[in-house]
This record gives structure tokens, sequence and C-alpha cells, in this order.
């Protein structure tokens, strides 16, 4: 399975379908979403502003996807 990492504690359902590139755009991403064809933790999430945080696991079996959300570490502070 697929890891997308994010840089805040929380990403928007829509974003986070436009950051992995399974939605061109944010029209598309709002249509997969409206249809129910998106799985957040195995169950339909119609939501487009759904907050997904690390340990979410997102699904468009649609399109033979499945990837996991985890938050970027931070590079070490220098100084």
């Amino acid at each position: 399975m697929e890891t997308v990492e994010i840089r805040s504690e929380d990403i928007r359902l829509g974003q986070l379908l436009k950051l992995h590139g399974v939605a061109e755009h944010g029209v598309m991403a709002k249509e997969m979403i409206a249809a129910g064809d998106v799985l957040v933790n195995g169950e339909v999430d119609t939501r487009r502003s759904a907050r997904i945080v690390a340990g979410d696991v997102v699904a468009v079996p649609a399109a033979g996807v499945e990837f996991t959300v985890e938050t970027a570490s931070e590079p070490p502070a220098i100084g």
C-alpha cells in the first residue's frame, strides 16, 4: 500500500485526492466523492471537506488506488 505524506495534522479529502493525483482538479475530486467512489477507513465518505489525518486509509476502488496518510517528518533543526 502506498503512503502519502502531508505537512500538517490533517488535510481535506478533496485536497488529498488532488495531492495524490487521483483527481486532476477540484471538480473531479468533488464528483468522485459525491458519487460515493471514495472510501475512508473502509467507509464511503461523501464529504469533500472531511478531515483526513495520519493513519487514515483512503481508497478509490474504481481507480485501483489505496493509500495511507502519514504526517511528513520535520527535518532536524540546525543550530
